[in-house]
């Protein structure tokens, strides 16, 4: 009789147990299958963790930007892992078919992704504080700041003249969460490895320095609408440097007034008392009036051989140059631009 009631109790406990038994295995399973279970991307997405991203935002941004496959087992493993303790900022690139895992992994080893930073057509600090920093996590205002201080300028062996030429324009790799100080390190050491030995001897030969170079290329880029143009420029304005004459570049004049829009350069703008405007001071001015382009420095360093020394916009407004070598030849040139300029009644 007991053991007849033993039975009577042995076989629903084991059935409890069984079934219990398959509720853990299954758990089990469920919860390997969605720890392991692959995040499904179209196309890698990044997202971007700055200084004021907690743990919480990070599994708000995940969600949304990609889709966890389960939030509750996300934090689970997050908290395992001490995750919540280490967020560090950057920019990180999940890729289809990584695990939560792999995204705890990624983003706690701190190991972002590059962005591709490219600049050009900058002529002045606000512009290049803006072009930098539109890319990054930098404060626009926090790079201009650096930009116009003069000490740190000096640091990197400029003045606040010469600062703009140490940035020239490329495509860079540089983290998004990258500091202001060491945005400028990184633009220095470009700056080194562009003027190697071969430019710093190509520079000698025409009897520049490469500060020089990069100061005349700034004239030359914002001379000129046309690059096939800026070799035959270079050389133009090195004969007048050659020989002790003022360069009388219009570009100079419209940097020292501030007003890049000029469309007609007129006798009282040239009066204008800057050291940057070379119709009244001889040879380069201080420093660049924009951040040349890597073309333009490149054609200055190889400019064409010729005798002409005067230009000015040819009278179909076609963008283009009439060089001449004698002033009378310069004189018929110009009176034909301004007689369009009229006809047009462009009179500022």
């Amino acid at each position: 009789m007991e053991e007849k009631k033993k039975k009577n109790i042995i076989k629903p406990l084991l059935w409890i147990f069984g079934v219990l038994f398959l509720l853990v295995i299954g758990a089990g399973i469920y919860a390997y299958k969605t720890v392991f279970e692959p995040i499904k991307l179209d196309e890698t997405t990044f997202i971007f963790i700055n200084n004021n991203t907690n743990f919480e935002d990070v599994v708000n941004i995940l969600d949304t930007e990609v889709g966890l496959p389960n939030e509750r087992i996300f934090r689970l493993l997050a908290e395992r892992m001490n995750y919540p303790n280490m967020v560090r900022n950057g920019r990180y690139a999940i890729q289809n078919g990584m695990t939560m895992l792999d995204v705890i992994r990624l983003l706690r080893s701190g190991n972002q992704e590059p962005i591709r930073l490219t600049f050009n057509n900058v002529r002045t600090r606000e512009t290049l504080a803006g072009r930098l920093s539109e890319p990054l996590m930098l404060d626009s205002l926090s790079l201009l700041n650096a930009l116009n201080d003069v000490t740190i300028a000096e640091s990197f062996g400029f003045n606040e003249d010469t600062f703009l030429a140490m940035f020239i324009p490329n495509t860079y790799e540089i983290f998004w969460n990258i500091s202001v100080e060491n945005l400028l390190n990184r633009m220095k050491r470009e700056y080194d490895i562009f003027w190697n030995e071969n430019r710093r001897n190509r520079a000698a030969a025409i009897g520049l320095s490469p500060l020089e170079v990069s100061i005349l290329a700034s004239i030359v880029e914002e001379e000129c609408m046309f690059a096939d143009e800026y070799s035959k420029v270079a050389g133009l304005y090195l004969n007048r440097l050659r020989r002790g004459m003022r360069l009388e570049a219009d570009p100079t004049v419209k940097f020292a007034l501030g007003d890049f829009e000029l469309r007609r350069i007129l006798f009282r703008h040239l009066e204008v008392d800057s050291p940057f405007n070379t119709y009244r001071n001889v040879g380069l001015p201080p420093g660049p009036i924009r951040v040349p382009s890597i073309q333009a420095i490149e054609a200055t360093l190889s400019p064409t051989q010729h005798n002409y020394i005067f230009m000015c916009a040819k009278d179909d407004f076609s963008g283009r140059h009439a060089f001449a070598v004698t002033h009378a030849e310069h004189a018929r040139n110009a009176a034909r631009y301004h007689r369009a300029l009229n006809e047009r009644r462009i009179f500022q």
